[in-house]
């Protein structure tokens, strides 16, 4: 979830002319900044979006709703080349009925969760498709390698970066020979549980969401892959995946298991010892839940659990303590204020300690980082001991420029279409 700061005249003013030099140039991101007005609509326009699902929430995330907004990318003429990907599949998968396998593609929406009309949980980019065969036929496919809002890149760029400054494996994960145990508390419409799925072969992710009804809108409205709806018992909903799903996420949708579940309530039962977790979980009056940060909280103390002991690193998205950028547009400093402090202290003090000992290596490491654009911070708590040097804390000056040269190894070997320093960078303070 994220917070949209608000911006004086003269940050506005400036805004747009970065936007106008910008649009000259090619964008290869296409959940880039610069197509935010494209996500939401204008507030001035006649654009305000088509709601597709509304409903009211049995969780107390008051209404629910998914608004999808016409998309500008990719243009029309690339259509073809996806249309041939998904007849490619299809042969592959329905060898004996290629003379089925052509597809028309009916074109792009970036769609929208909210809840009680304001809060925007989640944005996703979808296509929608047909088999010419069959007309009536429309599916709709999450486009997996687009992280919409600035906040997500960050805690993939923090994330990833810092586990792989672990002296973690990562290469072995995205080659698919390396199994990576990732949990994602909160799923919204699932952009991030599907890149990170998608990006990391090796990956097997857990997505946990308290609310049914959240879970129907990202899987019915927001193309997220059906087959990884799991029941309490652990058995997937689906026994099977759907012919059009296996031409779609095949090799994919085998590695998500999306649950409905209460946090706490799951990782209380949980089992599997995890290298990474997002936390990025908020009700429906935008309130991240103390039981979720609490050091008393059975939550924490079972998370520390299930946190790998020499590598485990956990990102959280918070709400800055503050609603406005400064010129450079990171929030001010005062965004590390005192609830963020208290949050980042309840992480660090619970999750930093590996448990074996009483030593300086065991006190892990912690950082928090500002969100461009928007009001929120990405909080890192990690096991491991790349800020020691021979048993000795480092600086944050040394630390940071670990994780800085660090970031374009992760850039590289995962082929991002943004930069991880941009988000690393960014009014970086240590938590001790």
């Amino acid at each position: 979830m994220f917070q949209r700061a608000r911006e004086s005249s003269k940050r506005w003013n400036s805004r747009l002319f970065c936007s106008v030099i910008r649009c000259h140039r090619h964008l290869e991101d296409e959940g880039d900044w610069f197509y935010s007005s494209e996500w939401w609509g204008t507030d001035s326009g006649s654009d305000h979006g088509h709601t597709v699902l509304r409903s009211t929430s049995s969780k107390g995330n008051g209404v629910v709703s998914v608004v999808a907004y016409p998309s500008s990318r990719p243009d029309a003429v690339q259509w073809t080349g996806m249309e041939k990907w998904l007849r490619q599949r299809y042969g592959k998968i329905q060898a004996e009925d290629k003379h089925n396998a052509h597809f028309r593609i009916l074109g792009y929406q970036w769609r929208v969760l909210r809840f009680n009309d304001i809060t925007r949980q989640s944005t996703v980019k979808i296509m929608a498709a047909y088999r010419n065969s069959d007309p009536t036929s429309v599916f709709f496919m999450q486009q997996p390698d687009i992280l919409a809002v600035p906040y997500l890149k960050s805690m993939v760029s923090v994330g990833l970066t810092t586990i792989a400054s672990c002296n973690y494996d990562l290469m072995g994960a995205i080659y698919g020979g390396k199994p990576m145990h990732i949990l994602c508390i909160g799923h919204g419409g699932g952009s991030l549980p599907l890149f990170l799925a998608s990006k990391i072969p090796g990956a097997i992710v857990h997505s946990i969401e308290i609310d049914p009804l959240v879970i129907s809108a990202s899987v019915q409205a927001m193309g997220f892959p059906a087959f990884s709806m799991v029941e309490p018992s652990g058995e997937r909903v689906l026994p099977h995946p759907e012919m059009i799903d296996e031409v779609l996420w095949k090799g994919t949708h085998e590695r998500l298991f999306l649950y409905e579940s209460d946090a706490e309530k799951f990782i209380l039962n949980s089992t599997t010892l995890y290298d990474l977790v997002f936390i990025d979980a908020y009700d429906g009056e935008d309130i991240f839940p103390r039981k979720l940060w609490d050091p008393q909280s059975p939550f924490l103390e079972a998370l520390k659990r299930c946190l790998h002991p020499q590598h485990g690193t956990v990102v959280v998205n918070l709400h800055s303590d503050a609603d406005f950028l400064g010129q450079d547009g990171n929030a001010p400093s005062s965004a590390v204020g005192k609830y963020v402090s208290r949050v980042c202290q309840a992480y660090k003090e619970v999750l930093g300690w590996s448990g074996s000992g009483f030593h300086v290596e065991d006190s892990g490491l912690g950082f928090v980082v500002s969100v461009p654009w928007l009001c929120n911070s990405s909080l890192v708590v990690c096991r491991g001991g790349f800020g020691l040097v021979d048993g000795v804390k480092q600086t944050r000056d040394l630390v940071l420029e670990k994780l800085v040269s660090k970031s374009c190894e992760v850039e590289g070997m995962l082929k991002l279409p943004f930069s991880c320093l941009e988000y690393i960078k960014r009014a970086f303070v240590m938590v001790y």
